[in-house]
């Protein structure tokens, strides 16, 4: 089986089409998926889906690039947070590339996700992006990761150094890989793929966005994250079934409460 660690189903484009969505995952053995949150106003229609489907689980929070969207504290993430079928917090973190200028409420943001993931005890999500040097420095500073006493989290569609990806795991952090891993021009992040063990590494689709090869192109959905993990076979020499058992293993692991 396979699971989709990070996708955003609740987005139209997929939402008008839940039926067809869902059957493809069951025909791709995609057994599960995060429906990961991006902002707050949106939230209800996360938190909707989980509730209706009980292979469907969600998350909390605000994503870096929503600049112009109401700004989340820690006591309202904690609060949204005790519901059953959230079992994470975010996505969060930084983002340089698509935004410019003084980005400090971007920083106050991750942080406010940070402290709001060690007062409840779930896991982050965390999006980077050409700022991974203020990301690492920000978590540790915050104490995110089970190194400084806070919980694991994901660095969900990684796309940096084995550097980054080694910082980030050292503090407990899975990493996740998304269709981007699958693209010809990704030699780089290939060979990242191919040092992150197996046990600490996701996959996903962050669908509608990212579908792996053969889908380049199209729009994405959850039930293509099987090409991700069949590419990561490939790429690592190891059999198909033991990369789905491993990454799905590993997400029961780091979001527990999916268990229930």
């Amino acid at each position: 089986m396979f699971i989709d660690s990070h996708c955003h189903i609740n987005f139209p484009e997929l939402a008008a089409r839940m039926p067809d969505i869902l059957a493809k995952m069951a025909e791709n053995r995609v057994t599960h998926a995060l429906c990961v949150s991006v902002d707050l106003p949106d939230f209800p229609q996360v938190l909707a889906l989980a509730e209706q489907h009980p292979h469907i689980y969600a998350s909390v929070g605000v994503h870096p690039d929503y600049e112009d969207t109401p700004e989340p504290g820690v006591a309202q993430l904690v609060e949204l947070a005790k519901h059953p079928k959230i079992v994470a917090i975010g996505e969060t973190g930084l983002d340089y590339y698509r935004l410019e200028g003084d980005l400090e409420w971007q920083r106050e943001r991750f942080r406010t996700h940070i402290r709001a993931s060690r007062e409840t005890r779930k896991p982050l999500i965390i999006h980077t992006r050409a700022a991974s040097a203020d990301t690492i420095r920000i978590m540790k500073e915050e104490g995110a990761g089970t190194d400084a006493g806070g919980v694991a989290g994901v660095m969900h569609c990684f796309t940096e150094s084995l550097e980054v990806a080694q910082a980030a795991m050292e503090q407990g952090f899975y990493i996740s890989f998304s269709g981007i891993v699958t693209f010809k021009s990704a030699r780089d992040l290939q060979e990242v793929a191919k040092a992150v063990p197996l046990e600490r590494m996701l996959i996903e689709t962050d669908s509608p966005y990212l579908a792996p090869v053969p889908f380049r192109g199209k729009m994405n959905e959850p039930g293509y994250v099987a090409h991700v993990g069949e590419f990561i076979a490939n790429l690592k020499g190891v059999p198909l079934p033991e990369v789905a058992r491993r990454t799905s293993e590993n997400f029961f692991t780091l979001f527990d409460t999916a268990k229930a």
